[in-house]
């Protein structure tokens, strides 16, 4: 930290020694004024005149005054002012007792608004200088008179364009901190955001394997004994699966390993061009899946394929987990108009077949990547059993609001 540096935080400090200082080098300014001619024979000359003991005291009552400056400066503006008024009538030699009122002026324009400042600028200056002019023993037009006029407008200038500085730098300063505070602000919400689609792929990646795997392990165990063809057959489905989710969790995890942008990924995301891989997945684990799809020749954007192939993915790994391995179920994807219209559908084969109940996060998953493109999705039971997913897609996908012109 500089010299100066510490000096103003010295002064922050200890603001009422400032003023004190302020007030003792004005009082010595003024007794050393009030010894000066200015109009002697050779110019401003000193010593060729003496004040009076009460100007002497009027000289100390306005020093002293600027001690409490800060404190109460319409106060201390009307206490200077008084004893100005009282030395530009009475005081010949006249003492420069006007310089406190000058110094007190500066403090209430710096500290108040402009309206207050020219409202007492004004006063000021006007009583100070039309007393000088009416009732001080000086012709109105001398120059000390004018004198008066002058220093008492600049008092009152410069106080207003410090304060008008301080309100800028403030101002400035407020913004900076605004803009800072947006930035982390904005920062936390990109990396919630991050979070919550970080934490969606890896559900997405790792409950529909896992769930095949529970189902083609419990087949496994049941049939052991009694058909162990059958039970390789389910381990086999076991094996792949799990393989399959290592690698979607190894290449998720490799992403987000990487500590500059990551690169294009080598095979494209998963679309409903895959659909019937998908559900060849299910079949192999028991459940009855039927597809009806009247979309053809729809070219879906990267972002709106996705989003329905993990909300079929989602739904049908539910009616595994929820509807038992007899349940069936029935995939309808049809193009209505500017949407993409996805109906998974099931018939309530087991004990719980209500998804919601279970207290997971494949149907709020499915909501936000519905809702991220503009669409909706509906959930719940049907009447006479099973369960329903519908989503509607907008096949165009349109920027989000904020994004949106005005």
């Amino acid at each position: 930290m500089s010299t100066l540096q510490r000096a103003r935080c010295q002064a922050k400090a200890h603001p009422l020694a400032v003023d004190a200082a302020l007030a003792a080098g004005v009082l010595v300014c003024m007794v050393a004024g009030s010894f000066m001619d200015p109009h002697g024979p050779d110019g401003v000359t000193w010593g060729l005149r003496v004040p009076g003991p009460f100007s002497l005291l009027l000289i100390a009552l306005g020093a002293a005054a600027l001690v409490f400056r800060r404190r109460a400066p319409r106060t201390v503006l009307a206490l200077t002012g008084t004893v100005s008024v009282v030395e530009a009538v009475t005081g010949d030699p006249r003492a420069p007792v006007a310089m406190s009122a000058v110094i007190a002026l500066y403090t209430v324009a710096s500290t108040t608004d402009r309206p207050t400042t020219w409202r007492f600028g004004l006063l000021t200056m006007t009583v100070l200088t039309g007393s000088a002019m009416l009732a001080g023993p000086l012709p109105w037009y001398a120059q000390e008179n004018l004198a008066i006029l002058a220093w008492t407008g600049i008092g009152a200038t410069a106080g207003d364009a410090v304060r008008s500085r301080r309100a800028v730098v403030q101002a400035i300063r407020e913004r900076a901190e605004r803009a800072e505070r947006t930035r982390e602000e904005e920062a936390r919400r990109r990396v919630a955001e991050e979070r919550l689609r970080i934490a969606r792929d890896l559900h997405d990646v790792v409950a529909h394997h896992i769930a095949l795997v529970n189902v083609q392990a419990g087949v496994a165990a049941h049939v052991m004994d009694k058909r162990p063809d059958q039970a390789k057959e389910a381990l086999a489905h076991v094996r792949e699966a799990s393989r399959s989710a290592l690698n979607e969790l190894r290449a998720t995890v490799g992403l987000l390993r990487q500590s500059g942008d990551p690169e294009a990924p080598t095979e494209p995301a998963p679309g409903l061009d895959r659909l019937d891989e998908l559900a060849g997945t299910f079949r192999s684990a028991g459940l009855h899946v039927e597809v009806a799809r009247a979309d053809q020749g729809t070219t879906l954007p990267a972002a709106v394929g996705l989003a329905a192939y993990r909300v079929i993915q989602e739904a049908l790994t539910n009616v595994q987990k929820h509807a038992g391995p007899r349940a069936k179920a029935e995939i309808s994807v049809v193009r209505v108009g500017p949407n993409l219209e996805i109906t998974v559908l099931d018939d309530g084969g087991g004990e719980d077949h209500d998804p919601a109940s279970g207290g997971g996060h494949g149907l709020l998953g499915m909501r936000e990547r519905v809702t991220a493109l503009r669409g909706t999705l509906t959930t719940g039971p049907r009447y006479g059993g099973g369960f329903r997913v519908h989503a509607i897609l907008p096949v165009r996908t349109r920027p989000p609001a904020s994004e949106d012109p005005a």
